[in-house]
């Protein structure tokens, strides 16, 4: 198997050494995490708790509890950014993220033409002085784990 840097943050939450951004909510088959290297706050990603590469391969456990998460984590998003939107998106391309995750991204009213859609990724991928803090991914990460577990 290729290195999977998705498989060895999901071991960190296993064992209780994650940041609170990286371990927001946990269910039986999924994490939500914000995602590292991004400059939007609010970017979370949902990643399966198993190493799979591919949609077909889910349980069918899996597949119930992600349409799910996905609705709850869009409302959690749209209460605490005031976003209009979510953009759910699933590639698990990336040569150190080959394993299954979704992003679960807040379209604001006020995100320039020029980024929506696909070009939404002109976010993802930033250097580390245009990412979002560690302070800030942290703050929202409370008020979305306290979203998810009280709605």
């Amino acid at each position: 198997m290729t290195l999977c840097l998705t498989c060895k943050l999901t071991t960190r939450r296993d064992t209780n050494d994650a940041p609170l951004w990286d371990s927001i909510y946990r269910t039986a088959h999924w994490d939500v995490a914000h995602a590292y290297n991004t400059s939007m706050v609010g970017w979370l990603v949902l990643v399966t708790r198993r190493h799979i590469e591919a949609l077909d391969e889910l349980t069918e456990a899996e597949a119930q509890e992600l349409g799910n998460l996905i609705r709850r984590v869009s409302k959690a998003l749209k209460a605490t950014t005031g976003c209009r939107k979510t953009y759910v998106v699933q590639f698990a391309e990336a040569v150190e993220h080959p394993h299954v995750h979704f992003h679960i991204i807040p379209r604001m009213d006020d995100l320039p033409l020029e980024y929506r859609g696909p070009k939404i990724f002109g976010y993802l991928g930033v250097s580390d002085s245009e990412a979002v803090g560690e302070g800030k991914m942290n703050e929202i990460a409370e008020t979305i784990r306290h979203f998810l577990l009280t709605q």
